[in-house]
């Protein structure tokens, strides 16, 4: 089945779908604007979570970011379903399509292999880090997957020694605000190293916890990059409904740079990765941009409607949704709201509803963008 699959993609010489795009040359000066409107609103979403997790002079209050951070969450799970996964099986479905692609289901199974596929990689980058510390000698007590870091440093690399000897000298309530304010992510339980473990090799949490947080955002960047590729030749060449997903994608882009600005900015990056954040932010702004602009350069032989194009789009549409579900799932919403420190304790529940509404709106307003763009 995927040879003949192959076959019908890559060597099937009949094709009796579009051959041409829906380009006008109307709204010329409209489409060269697009490329840095959306630059610009792109990099206000992934650019300034993380600038302001860094510099005390653009530093937001700490329920600007758990905001920010659920709202994100809600947006990359609504753009997994209905900006990737439908999208995905309308082009494998097209009515021009013929051979193997129009007997299955293919964009549900492409989304199902990646997610399985994902949850392998999961399992092996676990195994390699669980392995790792057992190595450096690290006991079951201080055993965490991924680690309990703070989210939100104050300063750009602080140690945890410096900020555990803030904490024991601040007044018990100061201890219990700044607790409170940056919580911990990824952690699956109250867990602690022991003092003695404390400055050693053990002790360090870019060998402990960096290798699982880059897997997850490098993960999310991933799926998210190849769908903006994507949108930004449909805008380049839209007829008629241009100045519609022109407004639409603005939106679209800076609330899903929200959501993985907020996720950049929230995990822990060591000394010696300290331009990771900002490449992974400039990545994300820069795509759809050059995209646009490659749209247009092609915008007379770029046939969005083909059967190359559709069966293109269609395929890593359906790997990004498999990403973007599994990451959403998985990552953003049963490690966030079932197995992390966030919301234990007296308001907890509250606290953990509270989220959770905010979530929905990101899902909510995500969603109704779906119905234009």
């Amino acid at each position: 089945m995927l040879a003949q699959l192959y076959h019908d993609v890559f060597l099937e010489k009949r094709d009796t779908c579009a051959t041409d795009n829906e380009y006008d040359g109307a709204h010329w000066g409209a489409r060269i604007s697009a490329i840095f409107v959306i630059m610009a609103t792109s990099a206000i979403g992934t650019f300034f979570p993380v600038l302001a997790s860094r510099y005390s002079f653009i530093r937001l209050p700490s329920w600007c970011f758990f905001i920010a951070k659920y709202f994100g969450s809600g947006v990359i799970v609504a753009t997994a379903f209905i900006h990737l996964l439908q999208p995905a099986n309308e082009s494998l479905t097209d009515e021009c399509l013929t051979g193997p692609i129009t007997e299955y289901p293919w964009a549900f199974g492409i989304c199902l292999m990646t997610l399985m596929l994902l949850f392998l990689f999961e399992l092996i980058a676990y195994h390699i880090v669980d392995k790792k510390v057992a190595e450096l000698g690290q006991n079951a007590q201080s055993h965490s997957h991924f680690g309990d870091e703070a989210l939100y440093t104050k300063k750009e690399f602080e140690s945890e020694e410096d900020e555990e000897a803030k904490l024991e000298t601040a007044p018990v309530t100061d201890q219990q605000e700044t607790r409170s304010n940056y919580p911990s992510h990824f952690a699956h339980a109250d867990e602690h190293q022991d003092a003695e473990v404390i400055g050693s090799p053990v002790e360090d949490k870019n060998k402990e916890h960096y290798y699982g947080q880059l897997l997850n955002v490098f993960v999310l960047e991933f799926g998210v990059i190849f769908h903006s590729v994507f949108i930004g030749l449909a805008l380049a060449v839209a007829g008629d409904e241009f100045t519609s997903l022109y407004i639409v994608l603005v939106f679209h882009q800076m609330f899903e740079g929200l959501g993985l600005g907020t996720r950049i900015a929230t995990t822990y990056w060591p000394k010696g990765k300290r331009f990771t954040p900002w490449l992974l932010c400039a990545a994300y702004t820069f795509t759809t941009p050059i995209a646009i602009a490659i749209g247009l350069g092609v915008r007379k032989s770029y046939p969005p409607g083909s059967r190359k194009s559709l069966l293109t789009n269609g395929v890593f549409d359906s790997i990004s949704a498999g990403i973007l579900v599994y990451t959403g799932l998985v990552e953003l919403m049963a490690h966030e709201f079932l197995y992390s420190n966030e919301f234990k304790g007296e308001g907890g529940f509250k606290k953990m509803l509270t989220a959770y509404f905010i979530m929905c709106w990101g899902v909510g307003l995500m969603a109704l963008l779906g119905k234009w763009a």
